[in-house]
C-alpha cells in the first residue's frame, strides 16, 4: 500500500528522532522516580500532620488555609482509630511511631550525637524534653535548641518527625545536678517525687493517638547501639529495660565499667518484710548499704564477656528509667510514675509496680548494655568524642588531652 504523501516527503531521520523521543517520554512517565521514597515520606508526614494547634505535639502542625474573609474554619472533629495502632516486633515494617522522652537538666552533646545515630527511621520518631526553670536548666535549654535547629534544618533523613520542649512549672528539690548530690540518701524521696512529676507532665503532654512505643532515655546516656529501638522492640514486651553501665578509671588507672542503675530488680521476701514495717509514706531504695533488701539486682547479674548472649531476658519487679521502653498502651491504661509512696516505691520502680497491678509484666536484658557519660576521678567528662562503641585506647588518649 502506498504511503501518504506527507510521510513520503518526511526525512527518515526525522521519523527516527520522533520515535526515540516518544520512547523516552514513555520511559519517563512509567519508570519509578529515584526520589520516590523521599516523596512518600514527605507525603506521609503531611498526611499525618495535626490539623489544629491543640493536637498532640507528636504530630507536626500544619495551618489550615484561611477563608476569603481572613478567618480560619473551626477545627474539625477528628476520629482516631486506636485499634489500628500496632505495637509489634517489626516496628519498622509496620511503620510504628516512637516517642522518645527525656527529662533534661544538663545538655550533653554525646547524648544528641547518640540520638542522631539511631538507625530507626527518624521520620517515625518524635522527641519530647522537659527542663527545669533554673540557671542550669536555662543553659541546657539553650544548648538543646541549637542542636535541634541544626538537625531539623539539616538533611531530610536526619530530621525527626517532631520535637517538643517543656519547662517545669515547679522548683527542683535540690539545686545541684552533681552526681554525688543527686544520689545522697536524704535527697532521694524529694528528688524522685519531683522526677515523677516531671515524667508525668512530659508523658501526658506529648503522647499522641498514633504513638506505638515510648522510649524513656536519660539525658546522660551517650552510648547505645544504633539499633537500640529495633533490638528492644524485637522482644515484643510491654515494658523492657536494658542494663545501664558507666565507664570509669579503676584503682590501677585502667578504664573499666561498673553497674549504674540498681532500680531494675527481682523482689525478695526480705524486702517484703521490710516494707510491711514501714509507715505508709516511707519508701524502699536500692544502692544503699543500710537498706538490705536482698533483691536480685539485674546490674549485678550481667555477663561482661565478649561472647555474652545479649538477647537473654528475665522478668523484673522493678525497673530503672535510664533506657526504658514501654508500649504506649501501658501508659494509656493508666501506668504512670507515682510521685508518692506506692507500695513503698516511687518513680520508675513505682511505675513497674503500677504496671504489674494493671496486668502488664516487666522484663530486663541483663547482657544488653547502654552507658552514661564516663567519669575521670570525680569529674564528669562532657566530650563530643563520647560515641557509641568508643575504645578504651581512645579513652586513654582523651584523658591525657583534658588533664
Amino acid at each position: 500500500m502506498a504511503l501518504p504523501r506527507a510521510i513520503r516527503r518526511t526525512n527518515p531521520m526525522t521519523l527516527v528522532l520522533a520515535t526515540l523521543l516518544a520512547l523516552g517520554f514513555l520511559v519517563f512517565i512509567f519508570s519509578p522516580s529515584s526520589n520516590a521514597a523521599a516523596i512518600s515520606t514527605a507525603k506521609r508526614k503531611f498526611d499525618s500532620a495535626a490539623a489544629h494547634p491543640l493536637s498532640p505535639p507528636t504530630a507536626p502542625f500544619k495551618k489550615a488555609p484561611s477563608s476569603l474573609k481572613g478567618k480560619r474554619p473551626p477545627p474539625p472533629v477528628v476520629h482516631y482509630h486506636m485499634n489500628n495502632v500496632t505495637t509489634t516486633s517489626d516496628p519498622v515494617g509496620n511503620q510504628e511511631n516512637i516517642l522518645i522522652l527525656t527529662p533534661l537538666a544538663r545538655f550533653y552533646q554525646g547524648y544528641w550525637d547518640n540520638l542522631l545515630k539511631l538507625s530507626y527511621p527518624h521520620s517515625l520518631i518524635s522527641i519530647g524534653f522537659i527542663t527545669p526553670k533554673t540557671r542550669e536548666g536555662n543553659i541546657a535549654t539553650a544548648a538543646l535548641q541549637i542542636a535541634i535547629a541544626q538537625t531539623q534544618n539539616g538533611p531530610e533523613d536526619q530530621r525527626f518527625a517532631s520535637i517538643s520542649i517543656l519547662r517545669q512549672d515547679f522548683d527542683p528539690p535540690i539545686s545541684s545536678q552533681d552526681e554525688a548530690e543527686r544520689h545522697k540518701k536524704e535527697n532521694q524521696k524529694a528528688r524522685r517525687s519531683a522526677m515523677s512529676r516531671a515524667r508525668n507532665s512530659l508523658l501526658f503532654t506529648t503522647i499522641g493517638p498514633s504513638t506505638s512505643w515510648v522510649l524513656w532515655l536519660d539525658a546522660d546516656i551517650v552510648e547505645s547501639p544504633p539499633s537500640l529501638i529495633q533490638d528492644l522492640t524485637s522482644h515484643d514486651k510491654p515494658v523492657i529495660v536494658p542494663n545501664c553501665f558507666q565507664r570509669f578509671k579503676n584503682d590501677k588507672g585502667n578504664w573499666d565499667i561498673r553497674p549504674y542503675d540498681y532500680n531494675s530488680w527481682q523482689d525478695s521476701q526480705q524486702a517484703a518484710e521490710l516494707g510491711s514495717k514501714l509507715a505508709p509514706d516511707d519508701i524502699l531504695m536500692e544502692g544503699y548499704a543500710d537498706i538490705a533488701t536482698y533483691r536480685t539486682l539485674m546490674a549485678r547479674t550481667a555477663d561482661l564477656s565478649e561472647t555474652r548472649n545479649q538477647k537473654e531476658i528475665i522478668q523484673l519487679d522493678g525497673v530503672g528509667g535510664t533506657a526504658l521502653l514501654v508500649k504506649a498502651e501501658v501508659h494509656r491504661d493508666g501506668a504512670m510514675f507515682p510521685p508518692f509512696a506506692f507500695y513503698h516505691l516511687m518513680e520508675t520502680e513505682g511505675f513497674a509496680k503500677m504496671a504489674r497491678r494493671l496486668g502488664w509484666n516487666c522484663w530486663g536484658l541483663p547482657n544488653y548494655f547502654v552507658s552514661l557519660v564516663f567519669v575521670l576521678g570525680f569529674r564528669l567528662v562532657v566530650a563530643n568524642a563520647i560515641v557509641s562503641g568508643i575504645s578504651l585506647q581512645r579513652m586513654k588518649g582523651l584523658d591525657s588531652c583534658i588533664r
